[in-house]
């Protein structure tokens, strides 16, 4: 059977399907736990957590479902340099952006803080909890801490957007690969050259990886149908990781504004931008991101640009000013069709099974 895989053994899964897991509170319990009791792995993002809320979060989701699930987080998540940014570095980031605080009304922030919780911290909670799965990005943990990972029975999944980080993670030692195309929606998670430079696209990844690396590899970006589950697979996947198409669905954390934007005609156009976060990540086109093009230098390191466009993401999203925020989105969403994850998952077992039972030999 086409979905007796590497991923879905490992796993101990029915299906190698692995729910994209989102920050910025868009992940939710509800969905993670519907796609793992439909045999999958639901996921959430945790990297914005403190270490009690990620207990908390693991004890939800093990009352949620007693299936396989995957908690997530940020080995790096912060750019800051030691010594914090100057009053001139904030002074042009204030220059920058002026005209869309003006135009909402909106006194400029002050110089904005770093108050996200330590990645070691985090993972001592995620130690103690013991998740089926742990999956990581921006990084690779210690090998002390895969170590424990693996004493504990924790499978391991990092994420590369480039062969070289693919290598790194197989000589660390983690259980799966997550091969992390452009196309997809979010924040490019590259750790050993700039985002820029790591813009490989995911169907040529995953044939870049499979040729090197021996474990399990998932293909991430650009797949929300059947027919791109299929073709990962056909390229060398062991298994799909899919985001914006579980990201649009009813059961996610979500508000109904962005889940509506993913379905509209703006959703035909993505852009690949740092004016949001400081940190390049992929959403729908707007106005702010088109502007800023080119202003790169002039932007706050991750997280303080997040923390100094709260305020005007807030305004924005209160008065509907959707051109001045950024929808998370990948460059699929023009396929979307699906407003429930079950029907969702449904449709992709279902239109791959169909492509398989199409071929000589029949795999299904």
């Amino acid at each position: 059977m086409w979905y007796n895989t590497p991923v879905s053994k490992l796993l101990g899964i029915e299906y190698p399907v692995l729910q994209g897991p989102f920050g910025g509170n868009l992940s939710s319990v509800k969905l993670a736990a519907l796609v793992s009791n439909l045999g999958g792995v639901g996921g959430y993002g945790a990297y914005t957590l403190t270490p009690d809320e990620i207990v908390r979060l693991n004890q939800d989701l093990k009352q949620a479902t007693d299936r396989p699930y995957n908690i997530n987080l940020w080995v790096s998540n912060s750019d800051v340099p030691r010594g914090g940014v100057s009053n001139a570095e904030l002074d042009r980031v204030k220059a920058l952006f002026e005209p869309y605080f003006s135009e909402l009304g909106l006194e400029m922030p002050e110089k904005p803080g770093v108050t996200f919780p330590r990645f070691e911290d985090q993972v001592e909670a995620l130690l103690y909890t013991r998740p089926p799965v742990f999956s990581f990005v921006f990084g690779i943990p210690s090998a002390d801490i895969l170590e424990q990972c693996r004493r504990k029975g924790i499978v391991t999944v990092g994420a590369a957007t480039t062969l070289d980080e693919a290598l790194a993670l197989e000589v660390a030692g983690v259980d799966m690969i997550v091969a992390s195309g452009f196309e997809g929606g979010g924040h490019r998670p590259s750790f050993l050259a700039p985002a820029e430079a790591s813009l490989t696209g995911t169907f040529v990844l995953v044939q870049q990886i499979r040729e090197r690396v021996r474990v399990p590899l998932i293909a991430a970006g650009g797949i929300a149908t059947g027919r791109g589950m299929a073709a990962a697979l056909t390229l060398g996947a062991d298994g799909v990781q899919i985001g914006t198409a579980f990201l649009a669905c009813d059961e996610s954390g979500a508000p109904a504004f962005h889940r509506d934007l993913l379905f509209s005609d703006a959703a035909k156009y993505s852009v690949l931008t740092r004016a949001f976060s400081g940190r390049l990540g992929r959403g729908l086109m707007n106005r702010v991101a088109r502007e800023v093009s080119g202003r790169e230098k002039d932007l706050l390191p991750f997280p303080l640009q997040s923390r100094f466009m709260s305020p005007l993401r807030q305004a924005a999203i209160a008065r509907e000013k959707w051109e001045l925020i950024l929808i998370w989105g990948g460059q699929i969403a023009p396929l979307l069709t699906y407003t429930k994850a079950a029907d969702l998952m449904t449709a992709l077992v279902t239109e791959t099974s169909e492509y398989y039972r199409a071929l000589p030999g029949d795999l299904t």
